[in-house]
């Protein structure tokens, strides 16, 4: 089953290693988004992007910039981000009735900094490495719990090591049978997603 995709760069801004990532999720036959929140920067360090998101308003700014990229694009879709870009995933999944998925890659918000008690009706797919200091897993558990309790499933999935963007092949942290890995359960969750 075709999906429409809207997929947030990290921190590092939309490098060609999203678009690469975007490209395979086209190539099996998905409409791919990739909005730019950081107006055509880039950075070659979490840092440096870090410092530019709190430079331009920090995450709320961020997740209006997302707001108003999406104005034009259906709300029927699966949201998807890496790291920071996870963020602004998760919190239009949310605020946008219609959403089909979720796929958090290398970052999750605490439901309850989002003020979230109970989970709208879509299904969550997790990644990170087992040892990535910028995930935490009780995070993640927190996540998981809130969603299954809404009875939807939450597919959580580690990986080896402490990498961070280990799916960004122009990052000292990628990891290639990682990628590969992760790219892999994407499409199989984006071809399952609507199915009853």
């Amino acid at each position: 089953m075709s999906q429409t995709v809207i997929l947030f760069h990290s921190a590092l801004g939309l490098r060609p290693a999203v678009g690469r990532f975007a490209d395979r999720l086209r190539e099996a036959g998905h409409v791919v988004h990739t909005p730019d929140l950081y107006d055509g920067r880039v950075f070659d360090s979490l840092e440096e992007g870090v410092a530019y998101r709190d430079l331009i308003g920090g995450v709320p700014a961020l997740v209006g910039r997302a707001k108003k990229a999406t104005e034009g694009l259906s709300a029927a879709a699966v949201y998807a981000g890496f790291s920071l870009g996870a963020a602004a995933a998760q919190m239009l999944a949310l605020g946008r009735p219609g959403a089909r998925g979720l796929v958090l890659m290398h970052g999750v918000i605490p439901p309850e900094y989002l003020g979230v008690k109970t989970w709208p009706g879509i299904s969550v797919q997790i990644h990170h490495a087992e040892a990535d200091p910028w995930v935490e897993a009780a995070e993640v558990d927190g996540l998981r719990a809130l969603v299954e309790a809404a009875g939807q499933t939450c597919a959580v999935f580690t990986y080896r090591g402490s990498a961070h963007l280990f799916a960004d092949d122009d990052c000292p942290d990628y990891d290639r049978d990682s990628a590969e890995a992760m790219i892999d359960r994407v499409l199989g969750y984006l071809g399952r997603v609507g199915e009853r």
